[in-house]
């Protein structure tokens, strides 16, 4: 049975970092992130655990041919990306935490 996955953008307070992910189970990965459960990570290092777009895929694999392609692009695309979704950037984990 093939398993779903999400591709993510989480940043800092200050919007000046994005980070891009793919995870099969967005609740705990956020939480890790949040936690700085890696502390030596990226996200850890530039303070990256407000989660402002995601995206649910039925199969992650597309999910991770998602994430290469936002990865692959500019920051201007990242941004449209997310207020397509998220215009007001609001910290969207309010929204997931209870699913």
């Amino acid at each position: 049975m093939p398993k779903g996955g999400f591709v993510y953008i989480v940043t800092n307070l200050t919007h000046s970092t994005l980070y891009t992910g793919v995870t099969s189970d967005l609740i705990s990965r956020i939480i890790q992130h949040r936690e700085k459960y890696l502390p030596n990570s990226f996200t850890a290092k530039y303070k990256c655990y407000k989660l402002v777009y995601y995206h649910a895929f039925d199969h992650i694999e597309s999910a991770i041919e998602e994430e290469k392609r936002i990865k692959g692009g500019s920051r201007v695309k990242k941004i449209e990306l997310i207020e397509s979704m998220n215009p007001d950037w609001k910290d969207l984990y309010d929204d997931i935490k209870d699913w």
